[in-house]
């Protein structure tokens, strides 16, 4: 065809089919120049980045709801329901506003499959989603209809759902229309009121009985509802901020040394506020505080390392926001004042509203703007794409800005701001990059141990390849805005601020504070922001001088050995805690079994180092196995009081989330929660070290613990197995054999499956 059917139909995709038409009858050099950039675009090489695709909110009542049971296959809805489908929840197709179900009605008499459960929404429902489930009683079909009520319609703007009545009277609904059974799961389920009137047989059930309660209705004949009553998290955060709802006082906290980075908390919460972060001791997990919603299904991860912590007395210190009181420099207008200035981020961060306040600004100088805002479902937690032309007086042009047109470049996002399609956006002769380089978890990071962040290096190079490199700015805006004003949220502020300071944006200082005053949101914290990211490009020693927050930083006392240069150095760090865990002839087993790789490994590769550096790490990760005696030693060890303590003047009350094998044993399926009182028993755990791996060894008859302490022999069979046969064609086999242990991670059952994935990695290698 003329026109493709398919993808957006811009300027430069209208100039490429035009040009090959005029060319065969008038030759203009600009329109051959123009289709030759086109072109040009499509040969540049594509980064090594990861896509950030639309997901759940941190703490969306979506993350549990969307589940189904084991065998059974779920229809997608619209709205936040069809992000679903882009993630392993065995859910498919999609239909409209309404329908939802009615294709399975068809469906279901011409195949094998007895049930289907179905995604529907409340404002759905009581828009026309209620005419598909009388569809579906009339037909007789089996079908659990899940209706998710969170108050509010979510996708676009959290409106309250037109025509909504409470649980209760929808059950009655329900009832009155034929549907065989109904349950309702909430996350607080004493929240009724005791004279509610119910549907005849309803159940009330907390939403931790979710699979139950799927299961029981899966196996009634006929339409059935589980109704799953929990409201929204975005709309929670915005009743919160505004102090129409009660914030819940308690907060989670991991203990990075007791976490073992197994993604299992990810996996259960499948929550954007929990963050993997790299460490001394490889991957952990922080609980990323200032996004946090507080739906705490993140505790059911099974870890010994969550702590719960309420304050007492007085609220959380406030850190006093930072205030920029210096006079700063004018910059020099490093682009035109005709400009234009393509921002991206992520969806809910403020990326529209940042596009908002500059075109505002630019209106406040007498200048006249063009703007445009890609969201759609992408303004969950997904890419986001604003345009601005800023222009001296009214000119009629198009919204978007072209390819290679962009005069600054803004990326609040890294891995938004690497993406290849909004890099062709970028000419290496024109454009300024403006780039937070902050790294900002995928979901796919959230639920998976193997999907790493991009190496940074990569990520930048891409940027600078097709931008002024010597102009670009690239700073670290959300741990520089969590440390200043404590609140993520103040990182596009600084980025623009630099932007600003870097002569990218052809707008008054004076302007863009007075639109920001005009925004009304946060005015005083946006406006240091702002002058922040200003003092930074405009004074760059001073960033030298923030005592930036502790990221993923684990240290231990330095013990001198006789290795040169990184293997030294990973050893000063782990010798002292072996000796720790247990005793110095325990540490002295693992220096010999390294000297003895690194040893052999100079004499038959000389030069490589990689062999003795990863035994060192990983043969230490075997070692240091945290059974009950060190997770003790790590809880007691933790810097995490200190830090409670600066953080909550008045006091806490710590309780940590544990699941003692004894209970464990005797079919307790859940944590409890221990205070402070449970420190006694800690020290007395820590004192009987000396039985880890005897016959006297209380907690060495499990499973995981005979199979911790083999793991150990048979980790130093593979490594001599290796030795036998090293020279520099094996190395890199010998080197991938060494790190294998960095999969084992977790505790009981998620460790005893990551454990059956190491032995067969490492037969597959031949060993």
């Amino acid at each position: 065809p003329l026109v493709p059917a398919n993808g957006e139909l811009d300027a430069d995709r209208i100039a490429q089919i035009v040009a090959t038409r005029l060319e065969r009858r008038v030759r203009l050099d600009s329109v051959t120049a123009r289709v030759a950039l086109l072109e040009a675009l499509r040969e540049r090489p594509a980064p090594i980045t990861l896509a950030r695709q639309a997901y759940f909110c941190s703490g969306c009542p979506h993350n549990s709801s969307t589940l189904v049971p084991e065998g059974s296959l779920a229809g997608g809805g619209i709205g936040c329901h069809g992000m679903a489908m882009l993630m392993d929840r065995k859910t498919i197709g999609i239909t409209h506003m309404g329908g939802e179900g009615a294709q399975w009605v068809g469906m279901a008499p011409f195949t094998e499959v007895p049930h289907m459960f179905q995604n529907l929404g409340d404002g759905t429902y009581f828009h026309s989603g209620s005419m598909a489930i009388r569809q579906a009683v009339a037909a007789g079909t089996n079908v659990t209809f899940k209706i998710l009520y969170n108050s509010a319609v979510a996708m676009t703007g959290g409106q309250d759902a037109a025509g909504a009545f409470p649980v209760p009277e929808l059950t009655r609904e329900l009832e009155a229309e034929g549907v065989k059974k109904i349950l309702v799961l909430a996350d607080d389920p004493e929240k009724y009121p005791a004279d509610a009137r119910w549907a005849d047989g309803v159940d009330v059930w907390d939403r931790e009985r979710l699979d139950e309660a799927q299961r029981i209705l899966r196996d009634t004949p006929g339409v059935t509802v589980l109704v799953y009553d929990q409201r929204c998290a975005a709309e929670k955060r915005r009743l919160r901020k505004r102090g129409k709802l009660d914030d819940p006082p308690m907060r989670v906290f991991i203990n990075e040394a007791v976490c073992e980075g197994c993604g299992d908390c990810g996996v259960k919460s499948n929550c954007l506020s929990v963050h993997p972060v790299d460490t001394e001791f490889g991957r952990k997990t922080q609980i990323h505080q200032s996004s946090c919603n507080k739906d705490y299904s993140c505790l059911k991860g099974d870890c010994p390392s969550f702590v719960t912590v309420t304050p007492l007395g007085s609220a959380r210190k406030k850190r006093a926001p930072y205030v920029v009181d210096r006079e700063l420099p004018e910059p020099a207008l490093a682009v035109p004042r005709k400009a234009t200035v393509f921002m991206m981020g992520i969806g809910g961060t403020g990326v529209v509203t940042v596009n908002q306040i500059l075109g505002t600004a630019a209106m406040l100088d007498g200048k006249s703007v063009r703007g445009l805002d890609q969201t759609g479902l992408s303004q969950k937690g997904g890419p986001v794409v604003s345009h601005l032309k800023i222009f001296e007086k009214p000119t009629e042009a198009s919204s978007k800005i072209a390819a290679a047109s962009a005069d600054c470049y803004i990326g609040f996002d890294l891995l938004v701001a690497t993406a290849q399609q909004n890099l062709d956006h970028a000419s290496p002769e024109r454009t300024i990059a403006v780039v937070s380089t902050s790294k900002i978890p995928t979901g796919a990071m959230v639920t998976s141990t193997a999907v790493e962040f991009p190496e940074l290096s990569g990520l930048l190079s891409s940027i600078d390849r097709v931008t002024r490199k010597d102009q670009n700015v690239f700073l670290d805006a959300i741990r520089l805005a969590e440390t200043l004003f404590d609140d993520h949220m103040a990182a596009n502020m600084i980025v623009l601020g630099a932007a600003w300071q870097g002569g990218a944006i052809p707008v008054s200082a004076r302007a863009l504070e007075e639109a920001i005053a005009l925004n009304g949101v946060s005015v005083q914290m946006n406006t240091h922001a702002f002058r922040a990211g200003r003092l930074l490009v405009a004074d760059p020693e001073w960033a030298k001088t923030v005592k930036m927050r502790r990221v993923g930083a684990v240290e231990a006392a330095p013990q001198l050995t006789d290795e040169a240069g990184e293997l030294r150095r990973l050893l000063e760090i782990r010798v002292p805690e072996l000796i720790a865990y247990q005793d110095v002839a325990y540490a002295r087993s693992y220096v010999d079994t390294v000297k003895r790789v690194a040893d052999t490994e100079r004499a038959r590769v000389p030069g490589e180092t990689r062999l003795g550096e990863a035994t060192a790490r990983y043969l230490f990760k075997l070692m240091a196995y945290k059974d009950e005696y060190e997770v003790a030693r790590l809880h007691l060890a933790s810097d995490l009081r200190s830090a409670l303590a600066e953080e909550f003047p008045g006091g806490v009350r710590m309780q940590y989330n544990l699941h003692p094998p004894m209970l464990r044993a005797l079919g307790f399926g859940r944590k409890i929660k221990l205070g402070s009182w449970f420190d006694g028993v800690f020290r007395l755990l820590v004192r009987m070290r000396s039985l880890r791996g005897s016959a006297l060894d209380p907690f060495g008859y499990a499973r995981v613990r005979r199979v911790e302490r083999a793991l150990i022999a048979e980790y130093r069979a593979l490594l001599e197995k290796a030795l036998t046969s090293l020279s520099p064609e094996t190395y890199g086999r010998a080197v991938k054999l060494a790190s294998l242990p960095d999969v084992i991670r977790g505790y009981e059952d998620v460790k005893l499956r990551n454990v059956d994935r190491f032995r067969q990695e490492a037969q597959s290698l031949g060993f």
